[in-house]
């Protein structure tokens, strides 16, 4: 980690990298596009996973085909050749993702991968496999503006979808640039609030992947535990666990202002219930006209939120050391 920059460096090119998507995804030609695809399984864990996550919460109700995460060493069961697997790992070294790879081989589906080299890139090519290269050196995390929307690129010449999410990511661009000194501006104010706090996530389910991008930002670069849930499966569980004082907590719900009547219910009544127990309750609202424009707008003010965060801890926003000892002890046996 030590020839990386600062992350703010990283969440300030934000919006370059989401531009870089664009330019990247426009030149795309996949050799292997012709392939009847009847299911989608898109691999991927943290960093390199969280834009699949994303794709899936904005596609989930529009695809003619079944969209399913896989987030461990094997694909669903019911993978074969008229499967589309797109394994995204940043490094190109990701166990999980290496695992997948083969097993995807294995199971002659159509395959794409995602990376910016490693040995993810080296099995690709020495097995004629679609392989989209992203710019290197950023902390996986990071490169999140770059790499979700090649996903939408492929699902796009497998003419799953449109070409409408440029569109869309288009506006989030513009849409950010001028709203960025506000963006740090609310991150900042809203750090200040979280130190010395546990961040809990509430979000609809629709923005699920959102709420887990916040999570993740506050692990990853703040240093911090912390959960998220999703409306309405939280009110069927958690919500009996709100029962004691528990000041020590911070809960942030974000909205979309787009959620339906019914989930816009929940969250007042979710309020109402956890203010009884915490006066640490904060609302973020999203900006934007679209649902790629919301989404990007609160990633970028999840992480610029992490970020400040981190500052007032005084850690390191890019070291994870922990993860390197985890993945070096497991080369060991």
């Amino acid at each position: 980690m030590s020839g990386y920059k600062k992350m703010d460096f990283y969440i300030e090119s934000f919006v370059n990298l989401l531009e870089e998507g664009l330019e990247i995804g426009k030149k795309l030609e996949l050799k292997n596009n012709k392939a009847q695809v009847k299911h989608v399984v898109m691999a991927g864990l943290g960093g390199s996973g969280i834009g699949a996550e994303v794709v899936l919460n904005y596609l989930e109700r529009s695809t003619p085909v079944p969209l399913v995460l896989s987030k461990d060493y094997f694909l669903p069961g019911f993978v074969n050749e008229e499967t589309l697997v797109i394994v995204c790992s940043y490094s190109g070294n990701t166990e999980e993702a290496l695992y997948v790879l083969q097993e995807a081989i294995n199971k002659k589906a159509t395959i794409v991968c995602i990376t910016s080299g490693g040995k993810l890139q080296e099995l690709a090519r020495a097995n004629d496999i679609d392989c989209i290269l992203l710019p290197a050196g950023i902390p996986p995390r990071a490169c999140i503006g770059c790499s979700f929307s090649q996903i939408l690129f492929v699902l796009q010449q497998f003419a799953l979808i449109n070409d409408s999410f440029e569109t869309e990511i288009s506006n989030a661009v513009k849409l950010l640039s001028g709203e960025l000194d506000t963006i740090k501006k609310d991150a900042a104010a809203l750090a200040g609030k979280l130190q010395h706090k546990l961040p809990v996530i509430y979000s609809d389910q629709r923005i699920a992947a959102v709420a887990t991008r916040w999570r993740q930002q506050f692990n990853e670069n703040s240093k911090v535990l912390g959960w998220e849930r999703p409306f309405p499966e939280m009110n069927h569980n958690e919500l009996v666990g709100w029962r004691d004082k528990a000041e020590d907590l911070a809960v942030i719900f974000l909205h979309t202002g787009s959620e339906l009547d019914r989930v816009s219910r929940r969250f007042e009544i979710n309020r109402s219930v956890i203010c009884n127990f915490t006066d640490n309750v904060y609302d973020i609202v999203a900006k934007g006209d679209s649902f790629l424009e919301k989404a990007i707008y609160l990633i970028l003010l999840g992480d610029w939120t992490s970020w400040y965060l981190a500052e007032l801890r005084g850690v390191d926003a890019v070291e994870v050391n922990v993860i390197d000892y985890l993945k070096n002890a497991l080369n060991k046996g």
